[in-house]
């Protein structure tokens, strides 16, 4: 029999269906999200307004909370690797979220990547394996994330590839880094209350 990995558990057991109902969720949240939030901030509020022109904190909130769900309960490595691929390919593909620096941001993809499955895998080892509580959980998980992120920033600028000194360097410097802790602990927040009402045990 092959042995159970940390990816391989959930917290809560539900049927095949509502599994499969629970992946198409969340990936067209993760998906979606990013896509359509901007574009909707736009219009009810105006393309120049502070709501609109800062729709990372509302992306970036719930697109976290997604993938922190899909820590605690959704099972197997190529689900989850197709969930922390998602959130980045629609942030860069509307354009809205990065403004004019959304080019730059398909450098920062893997890093993206890294981070995303880092605070998976993070939720799954300590929460549902070590069985750590959910606000140490989330403070290490919310940590790893911005890390990897800030840090992958930081080599691209150490290298040349985003010129430091920049508008869109600035503008970078805040979306990869206190953004993600910003939008990282809200979207902790906002997974917690869902688990509690949508995945309420019996």
């Amino acid at each position: 029999m092959e042995r159970e990995t940390c990816l391989d558990k959930r917290m809560y057991d539900i049927s095949k269906y509502a599994g499969v109902i629970e992946i198409i969720l969340i990936s067209l949240g993760i998906f979606l999200v990013p896509l359509i939030i901007p574009q909707v901030l736009s219009i009810v509020f105006g393309a120049t307004s502070s709501i609109a022109t800062n729709s990372q904190y509302v992306v970036g909130t719930i697109v976290n909370a997604s993938l922190i769900i899909a820590g605690v309960n959704v099972k197997g490595l190529k689900k989850i690797i197709g969930l922390v691929t998602l959130p980045s390919i629609s942030a860069i593909l509307s354009g809205f979220v990065f403004g004019t620096a959304s080019i730059f941001t398909i450098y920062m993809i893997p890093f993206i990547w890294i981070a995303n499955f880092a605070l998976i895998y993070l939720f799954k080892k300590l929460l549902l394996e070590k069985k750590l509580n959910y606000v140490k959980t989330a403070s290490v998980g919310i940590l790893a994330k911005a890390s990897v992120i800030f840090a992958g920033f930081n080599l691209l600028l150490a290298t040349g590839v985003i010129a430091s000194g920049t508008k869109v360097a600035e503008m970078l410097y805040l979306a990869m880094g206190v953004n993600q802790l910003i939008t990282a602990t809200l979207g902790s927040v906002l997974a917690f209350a869902t688990l509690k009402v949508v995945y309420k045990r019996k």
